[in-house]
């Protein structure tokens, strides 16, 4: 079953029509009715494509939510080969809304950190929607660390609405953890890229995203927190999310331009829920790009050019 989202209801309109004809047409053998749907076929591409390539940022928020995008899981499935979840932080206990492992990408052997928000009820609240406690963090340090004594690129995949701000997450740490996280991903002799596939909200990102590379999807969204909450803070009335998401400069294009991430991986047309496989190719010809380009680079190369690229940012040209 196709996902509309509120502002795609002419697209859905289109879709509706066309799927009546076709119901009509297998009926029997019908020129007329073929020409009709092929003629409305390309009439909702074109308004399809006409949506998308006028998205404000909070369409996009709500295209990088959207039921059936592909999550983090999806892309282990189809760019990740001999993948093996590795569990715990030794010292806590486990945390499922980080999945993290050691894997081949393209061949080669990598260790690949992301956030799973899940696909359905269950899923959801086994990684409870992706929003790690501190064990999550403290299991990406662990798998960092274990990268870098080994020689592994690391690979991180972002979709999470922030670190989760419960009191038992507070009472374990959970500023310190996602610290400890950043400074890790500072501190690696290997090459790191981060990938944001939906939402990257917050320090909760920023702990497994600070990367050489950090890439987006064309409608993925980065955030300091997230519109609603952007909306309470400044306004105490969280109903200006709108207006919150159009000031905050969340979208792939606005932190391209400002510097805050490297690259724009395109989005099939109508978003990644519409072809996952075509996103998650998409993506993985990216980060096979950004590893190559830094194949060559020794340790030192790799984490000063890592530091140079965090503390440009904001310089004054």
């Amino acid at each position: 079953m196709r996902t509309y989202l509120s502002f795609e209801q002419p697209v859905a309109d289109l879709d509706a029509r066309i799927d009546e004809l076709r119901a009509v047409a297998a009926k029997g053998d019908s020129p007329a009715l073929t020409e009709e749907i092929v003629k409305l076929q390309a009439k909702s591409d074109k308004a399809l494509a006409d949506l998308y390539a006028a998205l404000t940022p909070w369409q996009k928020t709500q295209v990088a939510r959207v039921q059936g995008r592909p999550r983090c899981m999806d892309y282990l499935e189809g760019l990740i080969a001999d993948f093996t979840p590795l569990a715990g932080d030794r010292y806590f206990g486990e945390d499922e809304a980080i999945v993290a492992g050691l894997g081949r990408f393209e061949g080669a052997p990598v260790v690949v950190i992301g956030q799973e928000k899940g696909n359905d009820t269950e899923t959801r609240l086994r990684h409870n929607f992706g929003m790690a406690r501190p064990e999550g963090y403290r299991k990406a340090v662990r798998l960092m660390e274990l990268a870098d004594r080994f020689e592994l690129p690391v690979i991180a995949l972002i979709d999470t609405a922030g670190a989760f701000p419960g009191v038992d997450a507070e009472e374990r740490g959970q500023a310190e953890a996602i610290a400890r996280s950043t400074e890790t991903c500072l501190s690696l002799g290997v090459p790191n890229v981060a990938v944001v596939i939906g939402e990257g909200g917050s320090g909760g990102a920023i702990a497994i995203a600070t990367a050489n590379k950090v890439l987006m999807l064309e409608h993925a969204i980065y955030t300091v927190a997230s519109p609603e909450a952007a909306a309470s803070i400044l306004w105490r009335d969280s109903s200006k999310a709108q207006e919150a998401a159009t000031g905050m400069k969340i979208t792939a294009q606005d932190l391209l331009k400002f510097g805050i991430v490297d690259g724009i991986v395109p989005e099939p047309l109508g978003g990644a829920h519409r072809d996952p496989a075509a996103a998650v190719a998409s993506t993985g010809k990216a980060i096979g790009e950004a590893l190559k380009a830094m194949q060559n680079l020794s340790g030192d190369q790799i984490r000063d050019a890592r530091a140079e690229k965090f503390l440009a940012m904001g310089r004054k040209v």
